[in-house]
């Protein structure tokens, strides 16, 4: 089982995917403004990805 959290993101090129959160730990040389450097799944490309809102219509999670 998987017990990180998860959170949604969208990449700088519209992508949106979900990655692992690391509480108290994204504040190193990767971490710009509110959003992060990430390896983007879909164009395998470093970008930087900030967190997406999610509503409850989205499958019930928020």
């Amino acid at each position: 089982m998987d017990s990180m959290e998860r959170t949604v993101v969208r990449c700088a090129e519209g992508h949106v995917f979900s990655t692992a959160t690391f509480p108290m730990q994204n504040l190193g040389a990767g971490r710009i403004g509110p959003g992060r450097l990430l390896r983007c799944p879909r164009c395998a490309r470093l970008r930087h990805a900030v967190p997406v809102a999610v509503t409850a219509g989205a499958g019930g999670r928020v």
